[in-house]
């Protein structure tokens, strides 16, 4: 089994990646944000507090994200391996982690970190329309992406909307925040010996990369 912490700015291709690692070697596919909207629909007391607090605006308290983590990597179809997108997101959540990690008897396993060029990333992003009704995300740049008509889901036939934050203004202040944030965070999982760094310019690309990764460390699917 392996497990596989995805770190990349928005845009990078963190989800596609997941998915295909997911598909072709049976990994749980983790999204942190997915977490915290079943935690937050899930009828319990901490439920409501997340409501509350993401509905402020405000971060969810510390202690919710990870007892949230620690479930949910606790869960059986973990046990073959999981890949975690979305957290850990700076130095102090990463710290956390190592606990939660050291708490369960596992091991890190390896950290990715996805490079992509701030242009792509802006492109990718702000031509990103998701489907009001089904979720369905689509990219009027991206022709193996695109909808049928550029403003309908071709899923579901409901209307596509941008996000407020995924215009180009939003954007750069989401891209500038991460790198500060984050900066810390790769240079202390390469102290560790567990990072390593992959280009996100082609997904198929990506994947290829990735499991060369795989073949040098060798084989942790047995």
């Amino acid at each position: 089994m392996r497990n596989i912490v995805l770190l990349a700015v928005q845009g990078a291709g963190k989800g596609t990646l997941a998915q295909k690692l997911s598909e072709k070697y049976g990994y749980a596919n983790i999204s942190m944000g997915e977490v915290m909207r079943n935690a937050r629909n899930d009828g319990t007391e901490r439920a409501k507090i997340i409501s509350e607090y993401q509905d402020k605006g405000i971060l969810v308290p510390f202690d919710i994200t990870l007892d949230l983590i620690k479930e949910r990597i606790s869960q059986s179809d973990c046990q073959n391996g999981y890949i975690l997108d979305g957290f850990p997101r700076d130095l102090k959540q990463a710290e956390a982690y190592d606990q939660i990690l050291a708490d369960l008897g596992k091991e890190i396993g390896i950290v990715i970190n996805l490079t992509v060029p701030e242009n792509i990333i802006y492109e990718r992003i702000s031509g990103r329309r998701t489907c009001k009704n089904c979720g369905r995300i689509y990219n009027i740049y991206s022709e193996k992406l695109k909808p049928k008509k550029a403003d309908v889901c071709d899923e579901c036939g409901s209307e596509l909307y941008q996000r407020s934050d995924d215009t180009e203004e939003a954007l750069k202040v989401r891209v500038e925040t991460y790198f500060k944030v984050t900066a810390p965070l790769i240079d202390y999982y390469k102290e560790k010996g567990v990072l390593y760094e992959v280009a996100s310019i082609d997904a198929d690309q990506t994947l290829v990369d990735v499991e060369k990764i795989f073949d040098q460390l060798g084989d942790d699917n047995d």
